[in-house]
């Protein structure tokens, strides 16, 4: 099959139900995604069980369905993609790019966080993390949302953990893989996720994949002022509020529209654009 010129895709964990901050970003990737007559794909992130809520990803596609966001072709779980991600770091490991590392968090601390890269490598992966080593020059892309941007990784926590020391596979080489394996053009996320783009576009330039388009928008705060996330309670969305809590959703990106069926209101949403800038 074809790839189409736009494919977008919205990545919940299942570490709890979708609440007001989560709905934004997906009501923003989908308009986007559907305003160029692209895909819009859905991926459930399943690949840190402690971290994970049984039956939240359940509760995850009612909750989209009920806002009338439809995704396109099969919902994609990261908890049976292990064995490309092993592949991934197999071959990082070949080419030298990934090392194996022992450093314990306390060690990394008294470092200031800052990983000494390549001179701490061990030979044998028991008890070891795979860690990337990252470039000595920035690494830079140009955000949709929010212009150039350059990160030095080597003065960002350097290298990276991209299989943990428990067999877990990270989160920076499973999104950046699945990016890339799902033929994703475009990713619109929270700007939260910011500083994970250059890691996530080190990553495939390592595999010598192609990486997508990246645009982060404003997160939704809380009274605090601070994020709404599932770790601080934020509450869940529910259905039988859908026509007004697509309302406040959509204002939170800009948009306006009267109050009616999700669908009226999604379908009204279409014919304006996302923010270009934070």
């Amino acid at each position: 099959m074809k790839t189409p010129r736009y494919r977008g895709r919205f990545a919940p964990t299942p570490s709890g139900p979708l609440h007001l901050g989560s709905l934004v970003m997906a009501l923003a990737s989908w308009l986007d995604a559907r305003r160029q007559q692209g895909e819009w794909l859905l991926r459930i992130d399943d690949i840190d069980p402690p971290r994970e809520q049984p039956g939240a990803a359940d509760r995850i596609l009612q909750q989209l369905d009920a806002f009338a966001l439809h995704w396109d072709g099969p919902v994609y779980y990261q908890s049976r993609r292990h064995q490309a991600y092993e592949a991934a770091v197999q071959q990082l490991l070949a080419t030298g790019d990934a090392f194996y590392c022992q450093l314990s968090r306390r060690e990394l601390d008294a470092m200031g966080n800052l990983h000494p890269g390549r001179s701490v490598a061990v030979q044998w992966p028991a008890d070891a993390a795979v860690r990337l080593a990252v470039p000595t020059e920035e690494v830079c892309f140009d955000d949709r949302f929010q212009g150039r941007q350059c990160l030095d990784l080597n003065r960002h926590e350097g290298a990276f953990v991209i299989r943990r020391r428990d067999g877990l596979y990270a989160y920076q080489l499973a999104c950046a893989l699945d990016d890339a394996d799902l033929a994703i053009t475009d990713v619109v996320r929270g700007v939260d996720l910011l500083d994970s783009t250059p890691r996530q576009i080190h990553v495939l330039d390592c595999l010598g994949r192609a990486a997508p388009r990246y645009g982060h928008l404003p997160v939704v705060l809380g009274a605090d002022g601070h994020k709404l996330s599932k770790s601080s309670g934020a509450a869940a969305i529910e259905g039988g509020q859908a026509a007004q809590t697509v309302k406040l959703a959509l204002s939170l990106l800009g948009i306006e529209v009267e109050i009616d069926k999700p669908e009226r209101m999604l379908d009204a949403a279409l014919q304006s654009g996302l923010p270009t800038h934070s």
